[in-house]
């Protein structure tokens, strides 16, 4: 018997486009002899749905689909992920639903039961969960058919006061009952750097505690901050991974089930390097949000800084160069360096760039202020001004060219409220803002990893806003090293004070930063979504209560 894999990249709500997706793979898996296709959760309303799922037309859209691809399976079987209808009078009115198609019906339904309400996910929002399991014979192959979640009952939080196991129940426990010779689980798992080992790590396990191989089709490709890595896998029942599919790309691979029965493990290539495993990330993030939303061109604010610098390069890569526009805004305090820096940089990527001055709007601004300013030293309202005029200018090239403003902050300046609201932090989308500024730099360092694009001096200068003379960002800030430990340890382990852990002459740090960081949540409410690459980014994923003293 013979099974392939489909992963892919779905559009949500875009019904045509995932349905002549779903069916193509279909007809490849066909071609090449496979007996069953396997297709991600909710593939076909697209994931995540979200609030689309409260509205009646869009769940009869996903239903109407389903029976257009069931009609396109024969001499095959496929696994799709759809909402389905509780027609139960008690409930929750959906249930987030694998279906197996052939010769035009659905022939098996396996609903999930674990929905996950943590981090991204809300989806007992919208869904009941599953309480009954079975298992369905294909083939003769008894298959335990689960969803994302089910499989994941056990698993390490980052979080130090989660625990392991987050469920009172194991849909695998149950499911072993029944002595399946195969496991297929269908998910749309975001990525997050952090997490490749953890999920890797889930499925061995679950394999070598039932002795059964396990076939996984996870989404690629991203919808608005959230990217989806793929890297769909098969796992013999020794544990051993047989293969994973390729990071962020669509793929269709054919698999004999035989040969993951007998645990004969192909050669493997390597798994790509963190940094580089982001960088692919971020590109795919940029790429997919511009296509799904049908913009095609994008402008950013080039400074001089290494944010900036490598907000431009991922653009570029994943755009085109020639839909990318620069525009340099110097000031008074701009350095000659950073202009020429950012020129060269521009030149090198061959996109286009114009350099404004800012100095006119900002001693109009001064003058219209000198009054009411009077006997007042010149302090952060001045910096801000200076922001914000950047922003007014490339905002008016976004209207009057249609532009997408690409928004260049990093998650240590958003973590600690260093950016200036209606300002640096202005944009349609924030490349790096789940990236801190120690990753930037090793960004920087990939991209010029086979030629020089960024010029070193753009990597090695100390970070400076250059708002006002010889400023530089450890005026405010502790050294990026440092402060950057402190916020992963506050972020994403969400450790008390008094656990984090640094070289005892930086303790006095931690409580300062830490309120930085608790006294800036109103700026990040009102910050553009950031590309997710974290286990905690900014956003939907950290919910805090803007009017809080804690």
């Amino acid at each position: 018997m013979k099974i392939s894999v489909g992963q892919l990249n779905y559009h949500i709500g875009n019904f045509k486009r995932n349905k002549e997706l779903i069916c193509d793979s279909i007809a490849r898996a066909k071609s090449d002899g496979a007996d069953l296709v396997i297709f991600s959760e909710l593939c076909i309303p697209g994931y995540p749905p979200l609030d689309l799922l409260d509205r009646l037309d869009f769940v009869e859209k996903c239903n109407q689909t389903v029976l257009e691809i069931a009609r396109e399976c024969n001499g095959i079987a496929a696994i799709v992920g759809s909402p389905t209808m509780n027609n139960s009078k008690e409930g929750k009115k959906l249930y987030n639903s694998a279906l197996m198609l052939s010769e035009g019906k659905v022939i098996f339904t396996a609903n999930k039961a674990l929905l996950p309400t943590y981090d991204i996910f809300d989806e007992y929002r919208y869904f009941e969960p599953e309480k009954r399991f079975s298992i369905f014979d294909f083939k003769g192959i008894r298959i335990a058919l689960t969803i994302c979640e089910d499989l994941w009952d056990e698993q390490p939080f980052d979080n130090e006061f989660e625990k392991t196991r987050l469920y009172t129940i194991s849909p695998m426990e149950e499911l072993s009952r029944h002595y399946p010779d195969l496991v297929i689980n269908i998910s749309a798992s975001p990525f997050a750097y952090t997490k490749i080992k953890t999920k890797n790590d889930i499925f061995i396990s679950k394999a070598r505690k039932y002795g059964i191989p396990i076939i996984t089709a996870n989404q690629t490709g991203a919808n608005t901050e959230l990217i989806f890595d793929g890297a769909s896998k098969i796992v013999t029942s020794k544990g051993k991974i047989f293969r994973c599919m390729p990071f962020f790309e669509e793929s269709v691979e054919t698999f004999n089930l035989g040969n993951i029965f007998s645990g004969n493990i192909p050669i493997q290539d390597p798994e790509p390097e963190t940094i580089a495993l982001i960088h692919k990330a971020l590109i795919t993030g940029i790429r997919d949000y511009f296509r799904k939303t049908n913009f095609t061109r994008a402008i950013i604010g080039l400074s001089g800084g290494i944010d900036s610098a490598v907000s431009l390069c991922l653009a570029s890569e994943a755009l085109g160069n020639k839909n990318v526009k620069a525009l340099l805004l110097p000031s008074r305090y701009s350095s000659e360096n950073s202009v020429s820096d950012s020129i060269e940089l521009a030149k090198t990527l061959g996109v286009d760039f114009e350099v404004i001055s800012i100095e006119k709007p900002f001693k109009a601004l001064e003058e219209l202020l000198e009054h009411a300013f009077s006997g007042l030293e010149p302090d952060v309202t001045e910096e801000n001004i200076q922001a914000r005029i950047r922003a007014l200018i490339l905002m008016a090239f976004s209207n009057k060219f249609g532009y997408i403003l690409l928004n260049t902050s990093n998650k240590s300046e958003a973590a600690v409220g260093y950016g200036t609201l209606y300002g640096d932090m202005a944009g349609g989308l924030s490349i790096i803002g789940d990236v801190y500024k120690t990753d930037v730099i090793k960004l920087a360092r990939f991209i010029n990893r086979n030629s020089k694009i960024i010029p070193e001096d753009i990597i090695v200068k100390p970070p400076s806003a250059e708002l006002r003379p010889n400023q530089l960002d450890t005026d405010s800030l502790p050294e990026y090293k440092i402060l950057d430990s402190i916020l992963y340890q506050y972020i994403e382990l969400q450790r008390p004070a008094d656990r984090i852990e640094i070289d005892d002459s930086y303790k006095n740090l931690v409580p300062k930063v830490i309120r930085m960081i608790n006294s800036n949540e109103y700026k990040r409410y009102q910050a553009p979504p950031a590309l997710r690459i974290s286990s905690k980014a900014f956003g939907d994923g950290r919910k805090m209560p803007l009017a809080a003293i804690y």
